[in-house]
Formats: C-alpha cells, structure tokens, sequence
C-alpha cells in the first residue's frame, strides 16, 4: 500500500512541473498609451495659460472675455440701491471692453492678495482705483494714469476743534486698509502714531464711526463721496486743506503685458470723444480726469 502511495506522490509532482512549466505570467493590465497616443492628448494649452505664450491681449481677445479684480470702493466700483455694480472705474472698464470686443466679467477679490491673483490669471486686470507705486511696477505693468487722487483724514465732526493739522493727528489712534496708499501715508506722514490696519477702506470709516478708532487714512475720492450730509456717515467729515500723500489711478496688468498699448489706445479714444469726461462727471471726478 506504501508503494503505491510513494507512486501517486511522485506523480503529481511531475504533473504539477509539466504544467508550472508551460504557464507565461500575463500582465495584470492592458499597456496604458504615452501622452501622444493617448485619445484625450490635445496640443491646447492648460487652463490658465496663455495660448500664445507671454501674448496677454491674444489670450484675452481668444477667450473673449476680461476678468477684471474689483473690492468695493465707491465711487470706483460699488453697488448701488438696486444692487447693480456701477461706479466711474466700472463704466469705463465696460467702455473699454465694448470696443475691445470682449466681455468683461467683475471679480471681487481680497486686495491684499491682488498681485497673487493677478499672476495667476484667476482675473486679468486690477481696475479698482489702483494707486501707481515703484514697489508695484515690479510686479505688474500699468496702463497711463487716469486719476489724480490723494490721502485724506476723515474724522468724526464731533472732533473737528481737536484733529487740525499732522501734529494734532499723532495722538489719535488711526486706521487704514491693509497695504493701501493710506497706510503707507499712516505709516509715513504720521509716523508714531497708534496706527491699526483693516481689511478695507470702508471698514475704517466703520471702525470711525463705531468710535473705535479716531482717524481713517482713506482714498479722497472716496471720502468725498461716502462722508457728510445725505451719506450713510452723515457724521464723519474730512480734514480740509490737511492733504498727506498724492498719487495716480492706473489699471494694473500682468508684468509685460502686451494688452497695455492697446488699453492705452481705446482710453484715449474715450476721451477724445467725451465718454469718459462724461463718466468722470457723473462719479464728480471730472477734475480729476488726467486727459493727456
């Protein structure tokens, strides 16, 4: 009986060699194809960028569409009592596109983060009362002025005896929006002084008003149009003939953009023809329209 065991065992193993010997491992999965065998492989360009690489008025004019990065900023770009988006820079940028013959497309964005945004195409421009600066043409290019604005101390009028000049206005605590024109005049021609910087330029006539602060550095153009009678801050005024830092209102676009000749080229169309003059009317910035 032993034989015949020992004779079944060896000959299931010779079976089980034969057939290990015969078997090919086969692959656990189909090839996938290259890149350029792949069906979905496409030459276009990924999302984002440029079709004709560094070409930013192509890419604009292809997509047929400008992405423009606003915050709201009255008269600039802010919602009026039927919440449409109006304002002097909304006008003229939808002036602008309509020659250009694209659409434009309002972005609010976080203007601490503009640059950010900017260089990574999530909008195309910054047209939101973009104050011209040295530090800023290192990172984006800029289109002729088109305003003359200045920094202004808006106060509560209950106030008016005790703030009067720069010296006055170093004892008070100040605010200003986060990386602004005001808060650089805050941190330079009113150096010293207890200075907190907010998200935006309404929110420090807020924090005036609220008698949180005592001082708002704020845009001119817009402390003229949000402060005193028939306003929502009836009770704020500004510090007349108390002028801090100048400076002028550009649109912001990407570095070496090739959009810039051709923006330059419809605004003075704009101009010469009175749209925009007539625009700077209705916001009361017409004069402060540079028209050269």
């Amino acid at each position: 009986m032993k034989k015949y065991i020992s004779l079944l065992l060896v000959l299931m193993m010779v079976f089980t060699v034969a057939a290990c010997g015969n078997s090919k491992p086969q692959p656990s999965s189909s090839p996938s194809p290259s890149p350029s065998q792949s069906p979905d492989a496409t030459s276009s360009p990924t999302e984002g960028e440029s079709p004709k690489g560094d070409d930013d008025l192509a890419y604009i004019l292809d997509k047929g569409e400008l992405v423009i990065g606003y915050t709201d900023y009255a008269p600039m770009n802010y919602y009026n009592e039927d919440g449409e988006l109006v304002g002097f820079d909304t006008e003229y940028a939808i002036a602008l596109c309509d020659k250009l013959g694209v659409t434009p497309k309002f972005v609010l964005i976080n203007w601490d983060t503009k640059e950010y945004e900017l260089a990574a195409k999530t909008i195309d421009v910054i047209w939101n009362g973009l104050t011209v600066t040295e530090e800023r043409r290192e990172n984006m290019a800029f289109t002729n002025s088109y305003i003359i604005n200045e920094q202004v101390a808006v106060i509560r009028a209950a106030d008016a005896e005790k703030y009067t000049t720069l010296e006055s206005l170093k004892s008070a605590n100040l605010v200003a929006e986060t990386g602004s024109a005001g808060e650089s005049a805050a941190n330079t021609d009113l150096a010293g002084a207890s200075y907190t910087a907010v998200a935006t330029q309404a929110n420090a006539l807020l924090e005036v008003k609220a008698m949180t602060a005592d001082v708002a550095i704020i845009d001119s153009t817009m402390a003229h149009t949000m402060t005193g009678a028939g306003t929502d801050y009836a009770d704020l005024i500004v510090i007349e003939n108390l002028h801090l830092t100048s400076e002028e209102y550009a649109i912001g676009l990407r570095l070496g953009s090739t959009a810039v000749d051709k923006f330059n080229e419809i605004t003075a169309e704009l101009i010469a023809d009175g749209t925009l003059p007539a625009i700077a009317e209705k916001y009361g910035l017409a004069d402060r329209l540079i028209k050269g």
